[in-house]
């Protein structure tokens, strides 16, 4: 590689990483936190076996997972506007990404709340809980640790694709490549190092995930009113789970 190549990279780089740290991190965690909320809520739906509302999600997740996310990307931003319906392009993207990842999130947080025994819930019920606290207390904290390897993975996929909303002129990372390729024509550098950023944001976010995976995997005896995110993770007193 020339000189005049690493140069050019080298300039790139801090540009990459601006547009990296504004745009693209802040559009994959509003849309993975929407995806997680309507994830949830669909599962719940489905759960729960409400009758009409269960149909609407099948269809809803038949959809949006029949189809690419890159042509939903294309029918919300162009199509909209012709029924009189603007968005900008990045609440645009972050609805799209959000339900489009929220169909697949969906699928494995009602695996996994099918997962947790009839039993639990029944016991629930003996002792006087109400349906939202049996949710709140027993079910949801297990299912969510069942789920966290799939939610995990789901974020990192999502962090890629937002690359696609390049595609509708989102000035993200990858697009903010193609602009400076546009004018220096360095594609295979460029485009080298977009993928070298995008692998190392992967790889801190799957150390998190084994992290995560570990910490929940040395969950205990859930000690007195934890509350839902001591059932979630766990607490640990002396060094010990507990």
């Amino acid at each position: 590689m020339s000189e005049h190549t690493w140069g050019i990279l080298v300039d790139a780089f801090p540009k990459l990483l601006k547009y990296l740290v504004r745009v693209t991190v802040p559009l994959t965690v509003l849309s993975f936190a929407l995806a997680l909320v309507v994830a949830v809520i669909v599962a719940l739906i489905q759960y729960a076996n409400i009758k009409g509302l269960k149909q609407i999600c099948r269809f809803y997740i038949w959809v949006v997972r029949g189809t690419p996310v890159l042509v939903q990307l294309y029918l919300i931003f162009y199509g909209l506007p012709k029924l009189g319906v603007v968005l900008d392009a990045f609440p645009c993207a972050v609805l799209v990404f959000g339900f489009n990842e929220a169909a697949y999130m969906a699928e494995s947080v009602r695996g996994s709340l099918e997962s947790v025994s009839k039993g639990q819930v029944e016991a629930g019920q003996c002792v006087g809980m109400n349906y939202l606290q049996i949710m709140w207390h027993i079910v949801l904290p297990q299912a969510f640790r069942v789920a966290f390897p799939a939610l995990s993975n789901s974020l990192i996929s999502l962090t890629k694709e937002t690359s696609l909303a390049a595609s509708i002129t989102v000035m993200e990372m990858f697009r903010q490549a193609q602009v400076i390729n546009g004018r220096v024509y360095q594609p295979i550098g460029l485009y080298t190092e977009v993928a070298l950023v995008y692998l190392l944001l992967c790889t801190v976010l799957t150390a998190v995930q084994h992290w995560g995976e570990r910490r929940l995997g040395n969950y205990g005896a859930a000690p007195k009113d934890p509350g839902f995110f001591g059932r979630l993770f766990g607490r640990r007193k002396g060094g010990a789970a507990v």
